[in-house]
């Protein structure tokens, strides 16, 4: 018995995920010098910082706890 086009189930799309600056919010390119770390204050959220964040002294803040770094 075949499956009507209208109940079929769409496919699951699986890729990479691209992260992104915490700070600007700009994907990092796999090239770049970024850097990630778990949150100082509450350790639960992954804190990503691109290059030129980390140059600039761009402060981040935690989406978790709220805690802000330089």
């Amino acid at each position: 018995m075949a499956i009507s086009r209208v109940e079929r189930p769409k496919p699951a799309l699986y890729g990479p995920n691209v992260p992104v600056c915490t700070s600007c919010g700009k994907p990092i390119k796999p090239y770049e010098r970024a850097t990630h770390f778990l949150c100082p204050n509450c350790g639960k959220a992954e804190i990503w910082r691109c290059e030129h964040c980390r140059r600039t002294g761009n402060p981040y803040r935690c989406p978790v706890c709220g805690f802000e770094g330089p």
